[in-house]
C-alpha cells in the first residue's frame, strides 16, 4: 500500500509522519500523536466535534486528509491551556453551564475561540449562525451562546486587542499546496505516474450485487504462508464447511446451498459478547486462484456490517502457498467505533494468525487449534493499544 511522508507543525512542535493516503487528519492526531482531546463523533464532518484549528482556520479533522496538511500549523484543544481568549471561553463554559457530557466541548471551544477572534461585534443571532456547525445534544445550546457572547462583551469593556490570523485565501491548509513524498521516491501529484498494478484478488469480476450498502470504514490487507501447495490449499478453499471451521469466531447455521453461505460469528470483548447473524455469497475464478466472498449481518444491539473479503492464493514456494487477504467491511450503530484503525489492525492480525494456524492443521490432516469454533476474544487487544499508545507518547515529547 502506497504511503506519503507528511510534514507539519502539530501544537507547535514539528511532526514527520508515514500515513496512506486515505488517512484522515483526526486519526493521525488521536492513533500516532496520542492528541485524544480531539473528539470523534460523525466522521462526515457534521457534527463538529473533531474541529482543531489548521493555520490558525477551524477545520473538521475528520474530513480533511492528512497529507493535505503538508506544511500546516496544527492546533489540537491541548495547545490553548494558556491561550487568553480559551481561558476567557472556559470560565465562561462553566458560568454559563454551556457543558454536561463534555463529548462536543472542544469542537465547540475551538470554533468559540475563532468566532471571539474574528469576529469581536458579533451579537446572539450571529453567534448562533457561526455555530450551527458543532452539534451539541445535551445544552440546548443557550448557554453555549450565552458564554461566547459575554466573553465578547467583556473583551469590549476591557478594549483587548482583536487579531485576525488568517492571512491565505481558500481551504484551510490551502496555502501551503505543494508536494508530498511518497514511499518508492514517486511523487502523488505528478501526472506521469504510473498506476499501481491491481492485486490478484482486485482482478476479481465485480457484480452489482457485490456493492456495499455502506461505505467502508474497515479496510485491511493481510497475507500468510501455508506450506502446502496451491491446488491442494485451494481444494481445501472450494469445501465451504471446512473454511468456515477453520475462522475463530464463525460457524455455518445451514449447509452451504449454491456458494451461499448462512451463518454467524462471535466476538468476545471482556464482558461484552456480540453476534453478528448474516448471509453471504462467493465468487471464485479457479484458473486464477481468486475469490471473492461479500456478505452482511445484524448484531441484536442494533449494529449491522456489510463486506467483501477477496482473496488469491500464489505459488509461495516449491510446496508453499502464500495467502492474500483484503478485507472492505462498513460497520453501522453502537460497535461503529470499534472500527478506529488501531484495534483493527490488532484484529486482523489475531484473526488471520488464528485461521491460518487452523487451516495448516487441517491440510496436515490434524484437529484444528483451539481458536476454531470459538469466540474470537478481542479483550487483550485492549492492553497491547495501551503498550503501543505508551511507547508512541514516549517517542512523541522527547
Amino acid at each position: 500500500m502506497t504511503t506519503h511522508t507528511v510534514r507539519l507543525t502539530v501544537n507547535q512542535k514539528p511532526v514527520t509522519a508515514t500515513v496512506e493516503a486515505r488517512t484522515q487528519l483526526v486519526d493521525l492526531l488521536r492513533e500516532d500523536l496520542l492528541l485524544t482531546g480531539t473528539h470523534i463523533g460523525c466522521e462526515h464532518g457534521v457534527c463538529g466535534a473533531c474541529t482543531v484549528h489548521i493555520d490558525n482556520v477551524p477545520a473538521r479533522s475528520c474530513i480533511t486528509f492528512a497529507v493535505a496538511c503538508q506544511g500546516s500549523a496544527i492546533r489540537t484543544i491541548e495547545d490553548f491551556d494558556d491561550d487568553e481568549v480559551m481561558k476567557q471561553l472556559r470560565s465562561a463554559f462553566s458560568r454559563e453551564h454551556a457543558l454536561q457530557c463534555g463529548y462536543c466541548t472542544p469542537g465547540m471551544l475551538a470554533t468559540s475561540r475563532d468566532i471571539v477572534r474574528r469576529l469581536p461585534d458579533a451579537d446572539l443571532k450571529r453567534i448562533r449562525i457561526e455555530l450551527s456547525g458543532n452539534l451539541c445534544r445535551c445544552t440546548g445550546y443557550s448557554g453555549i451562546v450565552r458564554a461566547v457572547h459575554s466573553v465578547l462583551e467583556e473583551r469590549r469593556r476591557t478594549g483587548a486587542a482583536t487579531t485576525l490570523d488568517r492571512s491565505a485565501i481558500g481551504p484551510a491548509g490551502s496555502g501551503h499546496a505543494g508536494t508530498v513524498s511518497v514511499s518508492g521516491g514517486m511523487n502523488h501529484r505528478t501526472p506521469e505516474a504510473k498506476t499501481p498494478e491491481p492485486s490478484a484478488a482486485q482482478r476479481i469480476t465485480t457484480s452489482a450485487s457485490g456493492r456495499l450498502s455502506n461505505t467502508p470504514n474497515i479496510r485491511i490487507q493481510q497475507s500468510f504462508v501455508v506450506n502446502s501447495p496451491r491446488d491442494q490449499v485451494w481444494a481445501m478453499f472450494e469445501n465451504l464447511e471446512e473454511v468456515i471451521s477453520c475462522m475463530p469466531g464463525a460457524a455455518l447455521t445451514e449447509p452451504p446451498q449454491d456458494d451461499r453461505l448462512v451463518g454467524h460469528i462471535r466476538i468476545a470483548m471482556g464482558p461484552i459478547k456480540a453476534t453478528f447473524r448474516g448471509q453471504a455469497e462467493i465468487e471464485r475464478d479457479p484458473a486464477a486462484y481468486i475469490g471473492v466472498i461479500r456478505g452482511s449481518g445484524n448484531e441484536e444491539r442494533g449494529s449491522s456490517t456489510s463486506g467483501e473479503l477477496r482473496y488469491a492464493l500464489l505459488v509461495g514456494g516449491e510446496r508453499s502457498t502464500r495467502v492474500e487477504v483484503e478485507i472492505a467491511a462498513a460497520i453501522k450503530g453502537p460497535l461503529a467505533h470499534f472500527s478506529r484503525s488501531s484495534l483493527v489492525t490488532q484484529l486482523a492480525a489475531r484473526l488471520t494468525q488464528g485461521f491460518s494456524d487452523n487451516l495448516a492443521a487441517r491440510l496436515r490432516g490434524e484437529t484444528s487449534t483451539g481458536t476454531a469454533g470459538a469466540d474470537l476474544k478481542v479483550g487483550s487487544l485492549f492492553i497491547d493499544a495501551i503498550r503501543g499508545y505508551l511507547k508512541k507518547m514516549l517517542g512523541f515529547w522527547r
